[in-house]
């Protein structure tokens, strides 16, 4: 349980007033924002700066119940920073690691790619630090706009924006593959027939119950201008992560020996190595909290970037651990047939996979709506600005832009979740994205900082070249993993 603290971390009313996601409520022809209250816990405001993925739009929005005038207290801790880097970084991305590690071409090869793309990792949040210090700014898009000039901010923004709808679409896609399990197994339990003697009735179609749940459970969660239920399960998601490591690993030193694969190690040839560059979209989804740094960093009390690098190192090993341990025993139990969803690997009647999809279904349910509502204030409020310079924004109008762009949302992000066969294709988009917060933007970070910063000539040349390397990188994997995708997607639509 986190400790209590009268009063939220110094500089936090300035990094929630830059987060895209904070949202001016109207009153009449008055918009006010709201400010923090200081009888929420100190640890509960640090989760809501700018968290990353599934943690970011959901501490976002329970923001918006909590005002106080206070902006003095205590500052966050080593040990607190590395919590938050983790509850920021562990997730959903955890169900499509054994299925990298399979693709990979085995173990050895697996984590070899891990090991490279750490360096890379730590090395973005390093950057993200230095940036954020010699700009003064507390988010992920003011260091970036700041830093870069005003054109790459936006771009920032944009990403950002897409980078959520394809978040929505991803936790879709997984509550799809869960309810399918589920649905198999209410059969056999009720039946007691086994799964190949389930009829395809039109009401037990998976799609058919997510169309219900998008209707009846997400819509009216989401339609609203404030979510606040979602304040007493912040850390169901890491809960739900750190589980399913657990369960995997109990699974397979409890499997008999008719269940047993002879998994191999590593494997050799041409055909590897371009299966393993085709994993690093996974890891960078997997690994991504990004994002979050910067306001993480700006929140600490020790901010000497040496201390930086300690957190930095000490957070991504934590997660290397957890994902690693994931992918492999979720890859020695089921060898190359493994999912692409971990999940869906294991049958239906088995109770400790149930209550893994139950802790990962309600959590994405209570997750998607925030989701959604991050990613329609970003979407709103510039409609609504260009809007007042014509007309009086009435509460109507805002009302009615707010249902049209969550039923918007909502529609679109299930008609592709519908279409889309498996976790995989979806995380292959969202690691491209990821590319951008991991790579990009940081190697632009370095490039744009040395131009103007004190530094000696052959320190500037030695950085500058690690941003260009950097950002070169994050192109390769951003163009690698997009046209993967969309060669995937042709070949869903034309087989």
């Amino acid at each position: 349980m986190p400790l209590s603290h009268p009063h939220p971390p110094k500089n936090f009313f300035t990094t929630i007033q830059h987060h895209p996601g904070f949202i001016s409520l109207q009153t009449s022809n008055t918009r006010r924002k709201c400010r923090l209250r200081e009888s929420e816990t100190f640890f509960a405001c640090l989760e809501q700066v700018w968290p990353s993925m599934e943690e970011l739009a959901r501490e976002s929005i329970s923001l918006l119940a909590k005002p106080t005038l206070s902006t003095d207290g205590p500052r966050l801790g080593s040990m607190g920073a590395i919590l938050i880097m983790l509850k920021s970084a562990l997730g959903a991305g955890l169900l499509n690691f054994p299925w990298a590690f399979a693709k990979a071409g085995g173990i050895h090869a697996a984590v070899a790619v891990e090991m490279v793309s750490l360096l890379f990792l730590i090395s973005g949040l390093v950057i993200l630090g230095y940036s954020s210090s010699i700009s003064g700014q507390n988010t992920y898009q003011a260091v970036v706009k700041d830093v870069c000039g005003p054109a790459i901010g936006q771009l920032c923004e944009v990403v950002f924006v897409f980078n959520l709808f394809m978040i929505s679409v991803a936790f879709l896609v997984i509550v799809s593959d869960q309810l399918e399990k589920l649905c198999i197994s209410l059969y056999e339990l009720i039946t007691g027939l086994p799964e190949a003697d389930m009829p395809n009735h039109w009401y037990t179609d998976p799609h058919f119950v997510l169309i219900l749940l998008c209707v009846f459970f997400i819509l009216p969660l989401s339609i609203s201008k404030e979510i606040s239920i979602q304040k007493y399960i912040s850390i169901l998601g890491t809960l739900a992560a750190t589980y399913l490591t657990v369960a995997i690993i109990v699974k397979y030193h409890t499997r008999v020996d008719s269940e047993m694969h002879l998994s191999p190690l590593y494997s050799t040839g041409r055909s590897s190595w371009a299966s393993m560059f085709s994993v690093i979209p996974t890891i960078c989804f997997g690994f991504q909290c990004h994002e979050a740094c910067i306001a993480i960093y700006s929140s600490m009390e020790n901010k000497k970037l040496s201390h930086w690098v300690f957190i930095s190192v000490m957070s991504m090993f934590f997660c290397l651990v957890i994902y690693s341990l994931t992918g492999v025993y979720g890859y020695l139990t089921f060898d190359k047939d493994v999912a692409a969803d971990i999940l869906m690997s294991y049958a239906g009647d088995d109770v400790l996979m149930i209550i893994a999809r139950l802790l990962f279904g309600v959590s994405i349910i209570t997750i998607y709506p925030i989701i959604l509502l991050l990613g329609r204030s970003v979407i709103q409020d510039p409609l609504l600005s260009f809007r007042q310079r014509l007309h009086v924004v009435t509460e109507s109008y805002e009302n009615r832009s707010r249902v049209v762009l969550t039923v918007a949302w909502i529609t679109v992000t299930l008609l592709i979740a519908m279409f889309v066969p498996d976790i995989s294709k979806v995380i292959s988009v969202i690691g491209g994205i990821s590319a951008f917060f991991i790579f990009i933007f940081p190697g632009l970070c370095l490039v744009f900082a040395m131009q103007s910063e004190p530094v000696s000539i052959q320190t500037r040349v030695v950085l500058t070249t690690w941003g260009m390397i950097t950002l070169i990188c994050g192109a390769f994997i951003f163009g690698q993993s997009t046209t993967v995708a969309i060669m995937q997607l042709f070949n869903t639509i034309y087989p």
